[in-house]
């Protein structure tokens, strides 16, 4: 199996969580918060969704699919438009309403889209890559793709968990 078919299985199966646990959601239901101050199930995937968004557009040199194709604008969030989620408070978090499951699993999916088109250009040894310089050591693209995918899968899963606890 070749590098890019890994990633991309992988990537794929962060979208099929997510459709699986957004589907059918109402915006209500998004919102839910566990306790009242929980992370809800809305921001755990737009979260990250922002995160893969953030750092494979970094990683590939280009802008951003939550800037370029307006989803920003289009979610209308409370937030600034850089905002990915990282560091929030909790009533930051909790701020998070989206007009529909729909609309967040789309720009899941475009952002997915344009994962998998990015990681198909990839060959072996641009894994080596070094992409971010700020920690020591300096992060390759192959551990931010794994850093990645680890992180998307965790809040995926932590969004199933979070769909589990509904009200009836």
């Amino acid at each position: 199996m070749h590098v890019t078919e890994v990633l991309a299985d992988a990537f794929g199966r962060i979208r099929e969580v997510v459709d699986e646990v957004v589907a059918g959601l109402s915006p209500e239901q998004l919102a839910f918060r566990p306790d009242g101050i929980g992370n809800s199930v809305g921001w755990l995937v737009w979260h990250l969704t922002r995160v893969q968004d953030h750092h494979l557009a970094a990683a590939a040199g280009t802008e951003e699919t939550w800037i370029s194709s307006g989803w920003a604008e289009q979610l209308g969030l409370p937030f600034d438009p850089s905002a990915t989620g990282y560091g929030q408070a909790p009533d930051e978090a909790g701020a998070l309403r989206v007009g529909s499951g729909a609309q967040l699993m789309a720009y899941h999916h475009a952002v997915c889209e344009r994962s998998l088109r990015y990681v198909e250009t990839l060959d072996e040894a641009d894994l080596d890559r070094i992409v971010d310089e700020s920690f020591s050591p300096p992060v390759s693209l192959g551990t931010r793709l794994v850093s990645v995918i680890a992180d998307d899968l965790q809040h995926a899963g932590q969004a199933a968990y979070v769909r589990g606890l509904l009200p009836s």
